[in-house]
């Protein structure tokens, strides 16, 4: 089992594998706990709210992306690889950012929303 943590990542959508820069975020679409306060201060329970499963990164903007193409998935599967071993699976994803570029790295900031994800472990 390797004692590694973090590094090296790698993205998958839609079957091909993506070029990308620095570190992925994702989230697995768990509820979110909220405290609630009673009047005097003191925890009285909390509240839940649903979220959306998601993984973001930078891809570069490779000579042969086809940008369109890319922004425009949908109903894909996305894969992220994590150095630890351990894979996080979005299904029915779309590509739900702005397809915004960066000209500095050549990259283009990526974030794919699905409906439901899955933590794989080694």
């Amino acid at each position: 089992m390797t004692q590694r943590r973090g590094g090296l990542i790698r993205v998958t959508t839609a079957g091909i594998q993506q070029d990308c820069l620095g570190d992925a975020t994702y989230n697995l679409g768990v509820p979110k706990r909220t405290a609630v306060l009673k009047a005097d201060g003191r925890p009285g329970g909390y509240t839940e709210e649903g979220q959306v499963p998601f993984i973001e990164v930078d891809v570069l903007d490779r000579p042969d992306l086809d940008l369109k193409a890319f922004l425009g998935v949908s109903d894909a599967t996305v894969t992220v690889d994590l150095a630890n071993g351990k894979s996080v699976v979005l299904s029915h994803a779309w590509y739900a950012g702005e397809g915004t570029g960066e000209s500095k790295n050549g990259s283009v900031k990526s974030r794919w929303e699905g409906l439901e994800a899955v933590e794989i472990n080694p």
